[in-house]
């Protein structure tokens, strides 16, 4: 029996090494190929973080449609795709790349796989390809970030790589079925800040669910991911509700002393548990909490069972879409969580978005990441709608067709912080007929107006499109162009956004950890007091060697 297992395991281990090798071998017949093609353009071998729902035109795919293309014929180039994957499959391609040391000419990777790429010596140095090419208007937007997303990417004064940049983006919303509330004749955010309480919240839940005016026979209440926190701007989470209490669950703060800690260590965060446990065993949190997927969360929002979901500005687009599918009055309120002094406590975001290029060292042509990211937010950014219809006539039919921008040779984003803010602005102007639609400036944004003014004309007869449009940009731009104007943002500094390298041994366990902790405290598994053991269990098993790694490294 020892034998035949001894065997088993001996073959398994042959067979994995045959495809480490295979996948290697896949990758370095894409990667070595010709380096330039017969009339001598240069060829970049690109890996390519794909989209779930591209919107991609038929005959058109990730490597060949109009972006590709527009780059190909501006910056005299062929683009050919080394691999192409999305998701945690993307990742894994990274990670075979990065461990084999076999790379495409260039791909986007995290702030982790960076630090691996420069340690490992595996990518050009871009100082002077980036001084020597960055349009005026790229090194402006770096600029307005106080040039942290370029500091980012710097290792021992080099820059290493191209960062994107994360928009000001913030907060975390809660959104609420407006025809609901009018169909119950609930009043809240009598004042019209925008603004609401935790008590407010709870009884527009309780009357969810007393009432089921989505006919579901099966109400349930507010629904949350099982992870709980996403460091501030993720869908479903509670990261809004510990806000209110200073909470900043999975973000490392500076305190006041110069101190580093963690935030779903701290009392806040505790204090967000309780009402959560307290809501749990009042039925106000979806009973299956815990259990439920993304995709039987976005169910119950689609199906009526609920009308309450945490989330982002964008998630008309991508989610509450679902729920005007399959009922055509539906209509959401973005709201804020307020705290006693009715100020918004948000973290600061990352600057990069987390995403960076990087060029394969010893790539003859690097200089062309730096002309991509002009031509593709400068250039086609700053086209007017007169001049796209001309110059990239194709992308303008992309815009139209709502294509989705991971079509882009790199699927990153570079653009201004106060980006939202600015487009609200024009966005409002042109509703009050203060600008002609051809005036603005940003592409997406003149596709959209159109829609935004489709549904203020008609709103029940216009497709989920136009429903979108206004919810995302009217809804979720106005509450933060409002709360930024009103100055009700309290910004919480983030002291560290990177890795330490206990974080790389022992994250993944303490982040479980946290996660199953939170779930038994909420559920009544634990007592609220067994907060308290999971504080102390995180210092104990590495969370105290994460604090003193990163003071060393802020003191460096």
């Amino acid at each position: 029996m020892i034998t035949d297992s001894f065997h088993r395991f001996k073959l398994l281990a042959v067979l994995l090494m045959l495809v480490v090798l295979l996948a290697a071998c896949v990758q370095s017949s894409s990667n070595d190929s010709e380096t330039t093609t017969e009339d001598g353009k240069p060829i970049i071998n690109i890996g390519r973080q794909t989209g779930s729902n591209p919107k991609l035109p038929e005959g058109d795919t990730f490597e060949d449609n109009a972006y590709t293309r527009a780059a190909e014929d501006v910056l005299d180039i062929e683009i050919r795709n080394a691999f192409e994957a999305e998701g945690e499959d993307y990742d894994r391609q990274v990670a075979l790349a990065i461990s084999s040391g076999d790379l495409p000419d260039m791909m986007i990777v995290s702030q982790e796989e960076l630090k691996d790429l420069v340690d490992n010596d595996l990518i050009e140095d871009l100082t002077d390809v980036y001084e020597e090419n960055a349009s005026d208007y790229i090194k402006e937007i770096y600029a307005g970030y106080d040039n942290k997303p370029l500091e980012d990417a710097t290792f021992d004064g080099s820059l290493m790589a191209i960062p994107g940049t994360d928009s000001l983006a913030a907060p975390q919303m809660t959104w609420i079925r407006a025809d609901w509330l009018e169909e119950l004749d609930l009043s809240i955010d009598e004042d019209g800040d925008r603004l609401i309480t935790l008590d407010e919240l709870e009884e527009v839940a309780k009357a969810f669910l007393e009432n089921d005016p989505g006919d579901s026979g099966n109400p349930v209440g507010i629904p949350f991911e099982n992870y709980l926190n996403a460091g501030g701007y993720g869908s479903f989470t509670m990261d809004s509700i510990a806000a209110v209490f200073e909470g900043q669950p999975k973000k490392y703060l500076i305190e006041e002393d110069g101190s580093i800690t963690y935030g779903s260590t701290s009392e806040g965060t505790k204090q967000a548990l309780e009402v959560m446990n307290d809501w749990f065993n009042e039925g106000i949190i979806d009973p299956q909490f815990g259990t439920r997927s993304f995709d039987d969360i976005m169910a119950l929002l689609t199906n009526g069972q609920t009308g309450i979901a945490t989330g982002a500005w964008h998630i008309p687009d991508w989610g509450l879409s679902n729920v005007r599918e399959m009922d055509n009055n539906a209509r959401f309120t973005a709201y804020a969580l307020a705290d006693d002094e009715g100020k918004v406590n948000v973290a600061e975001q990352k600057t990069t978005g987390g995403s960076f290029i990087v060029v394969k060292k010893g790539y003859g042509h690097p200089e062309k990441a730096v002309e991509m990211l002009n031509l593709f937010y400068d250039d086609i950014e700053n086209t007017t709608e007169a001049d796209m219809e001309n110059t990239f006539p194709e992308v303008a039919e992309y815009l139209a067709q709502g294509v989705d921008d991971s079509t882009k040779p790199f699927n990153i984003v570079v653009l201004p912080m106060q980006t939202y803010l600015d487009d609200y602005q024009d966005v409002q102007a042109v509703l009050n007929e203060e600008m002609a639609v051809e005036e603005i400036t940003n592409p997406q944004v003149r596709q959209n107006i159109n829609g935004i003014k489709n549904y203020t004309e008609n709103p029940e007869d216009v497709p989920t499109s136009n429903w979108s449009s206004y919810h995302s940009r009217i809804e979720g731009w106005g509450l933060m162009n409002k709360l930024t104007e009103e100055d009700r943002f309290n910004w919480i500094e983030a002291a560290y956004v990177g890795n330490t390298p206990t974080m790389e041994q022992r994250g993944s366990g303490l982040g479980s950890m946290e996660e199953e902790d939170f779930i038994k405290i909420i559920t009544g598994a634990e007592p609220l007091d067994y907060f308290d053991d999971f504080v102390e269990k995180w210092h104990n098993q590495g969370g105290s060697e994460i604090l003193k790694e990163i003071e060393e490294e802020l003191a460096q």
